[in-house]
């Protein structure tokens, strides 16, 4: 494995989507790319996550059941440990108002499903964690 392939070593990703396909591809290509995957197929359980294991960065989907993607994102921003993590909103919602939403509660990235490859995401997501360094 070459070290393009290494960049995520050492950080950890939740995500959360109720979608197993979508959870299966997501997982496999970030752990190809070194990151350490957490899954949740709820918004509680997401919650549950987002205090006990302190991520460094989410993909979350805004249709869970239980607690929504939008719920998920004001706790976090509420959060002094969480309001700092980036998270990129992967979701089936296109709307343009869904996505200014999603960013006034602190979103750091907005994708849709069906325009958005897994090799999309990680250069997004390797993006957003060089910023935080």
């Amino acid at each position: 494995m070459g070290d393009n392939q290494t960049w995520g070593a050492g950080k950890t990703v939740l995500i959360a989507d109720s979608d197993e396909f979508i959870t299966v591809a997501y997982r496999d290509g970030m752990e190809n790319a070194g990151f350490q995957v957490i899954i949740a197929n709820d918004g509680e359980h997401t919650l549950e996550l987002l205090k006990s294991e302190s991520p460094d960065a989410v993909l979350l989907e805004l249709i869970l059941p239980e607690v929504n993607g939008f719920e998920i994102l004001q706790f976090m921003k509420k959060s002094k440990s969480l309001k700092h993590v980036p998270v990129v909103v992967l979701t089936n919602l296109s709307q343009a108002s869904d996505e200014a939403e999603a960013r006034e509660y602190g979103a750091a990235d907005f994708l849709v499903k069906s325009e958005t490859t897994v090799q999309d995401m990680l250069a997004r997501l390797e993006s957003l964690l060089a910023e935080n360094l």
